[in-house]
């Protein structure tokens, strides 16, 4: 691909991941234009993007780097959008619970969408796509580093990883190819299912429990009997991949064979090793749930991670009982149906819920 310009991508969402994302392709040379609501529309057409990527010792950058306004577009309608295309392609940059109402959007114009690269987390959102699109306008993806947002269209990355992209579609490799020219460092994926229930692995470990209990994930896993909840958490979700004969991959920067291996060892030896990927691996700060729930955010990806576990595990017959609690507990703190203290710093209260419920059982 000689005229990288030549490529328009048209990016739904700017937060952390659309900006690191589509502000890395903008950089690179490509035509990249945003989807938003107004009001981030356009505060980020009044003073651009600013990505903070030192960080990525690849990229041997020293400050941080502006996209000027000039160089992206930003829109709040998908109507607006399609006005400066056609595009190369799409990248749905939200988080999964915002799918159901850009899909809506998006059915009218369905006609005249490019293909999809959905780089949200995750197993249910590309067949959603795909009612719309057709399966071959749909590529699965998935996102790996650690992207922490200042403001809107400002963001730090906080460790540099990689993006995986499935093969299979007609554009899996030019795509591939595209986003590891902008320095994403992508890596081509055979098997679609292999690399998203792996990324819903990666996503698991002290993810719920750290926003239910509000606690760090280090302090999760430094806790015997929160520690213990985990490791079934993980073989739970192990054993709703095994029945579809789904296998554990390593993504970008994440050994998730390891994590895999490790829900499989004895604890005690297993412990250290949960504690150094997933606590290292947030960059140091609190995973999304607990942002989410401590922002009074009425909404949570915990439906698409520890929900899809429990759903396909209902579909094949494999018990997943803890981390059915998990979903219905932080669900019922987002709502309001249980107090945002009531686990607060108790986590044997939490314990003896999964207990409690199991004797229901």
């Amino acid at each position: 691909m000689s005229d990288p310009i030549s490529f328009p991508v048209l990016m739904f969402g700017a937060g952390a991941i659309g900006t690191y994302v589509g502000g890395s392709l903008a950089l690179a040379g490509h035509r990249v234009v945003f989807i938003e609501q107004p009001s981030v529309a356009e505060e980020l057409v009044a003073r651009g993007l600013r990505l903070d990527l030192t960080v990525d010792k690849r990229r041997r950058i020293r400050g941080v780097l502006v996209v000027n306004p000039a160089s992206f577009a930003c829109v709040s309608s998908l109507e607006q959008a399609l006005e400066y295309g056609p595009f190369g392609a799409a990248i749905f940059a939200m988080k999964s619970f915002d799918t159901a109402a850009a899909l809506e959007a998006i059915r009218p114009w369905a006609v005249r969408m490019p293909p999809v690269l959905c780089l949200q987390n995750g197993v249910d959102n590309e067949p959603a796509i795909a009612a719309i699109l057709g399966a071959d306008r749909v590529i699965a993806g998935t996102l790996t580093g650690s992207i922490g947002r200042r403001a809107a269209g400002d963001i730090v990355l906080e460790k540099a990883r990689g993006i995986g992209v499935a093969a299979g579609n007609p554009l899996s490799v030019q795509l591939t190819t595209l986003l590891d020219a902008a320095e994403l460092n992508a890596h081509l994926y055979p098997q679609a299912a292999d690399m998203k229930w792996s990324k819903v692995l990666m996503n698991l470990p002290g993810s719920a429990t750290s926003a239910i209990v509000d606690m760090t994930p280090g302090e999760v896993f430094s806790h015997p009997g929160l520690y213990a909840l985990e490791r079934r958490i993980s073989q739970e979700a192990l054993a709703v991949m095994k029945v579809q004969g789904v296998h554990p991959v390593d993504l970008p920067g994440i050994p998730v064979r390891a994590l895999a291996l490790a829900a499989r060892l004895p604890a005690f030896v297993a412990r250290p090793l949960l504690k150094r990927v997933v606590g290292g691996g947030r960059g140091g700060k609190m995973p999304s749930f607990h942002i989410d729930l401590h922002a009074g955010r009425k909404k949570s990806e915990v439906e698409y991670l520890h929900g899809a576990v429990v759903r396909y595990g209902e579909k094949f017959g494999v018990p997943t009982p803890v981390s059915r609690v998990m979903v219905e507990t932080l669900l019922a703190l987002v709502r309001g149906e249980i107090p945002i203290e009531e686990f607060s710093r108790r986590p044997e209260k939490l314990i003896r819920r999964v207990a409690e419920s199991q004797g229901r059982a």
